[in-house]
């Protein structure tokens, strides 16, 4: 059965494993990039992590940029978004429809 994580430093998510997820608490890249590695061989289907950890590692995450599992989904932190997910999200519909159908250029 697949599972979904999150990775994120210990106060940004904290609150996800009272709604069931996995958490696993991470303060730099290098133990983010572990934490990515080690979800992805245990059959975590979505990894969750936070946009300034997703940022300290981006060879890591576009390494699964092209598989079907895990998805990597880039979230806000505590203190707010830097709007990396929603450019993550952007580029994969432009890369799966082959034009921009949410902004329409604007963003």
């Amino acid at each position: 059965m697949y599972k979904i994580g999150v990775i994120g430093d210990s106060a940004s998510v904290a609150g996800f494993r009272s709604v069931g997820l996995d958490v696993f608490p991470c303060e730099t890249g290098e133990e983010a990039k572990t934490a990515v590695h080690r979800l992805a061989k245990e059959e975590y289907a979505i990894i969750y992590i936070t946009e300034k950890l997703a940022a300290e590692i981006p060879k890591e995450i576009d390494r699964y940029q092209d598989q079907m599992l895990p998805a990597i989904i880039p979230i806000p932190d505590r203190h707010g978004t830097d709007g990396t997910g929603m450019r993550n999200v952007k580029r994969a519909v432009e890369r799966a429809v082959g034009a921009d159908i949410l902004f329409g250029g604007d963003h």
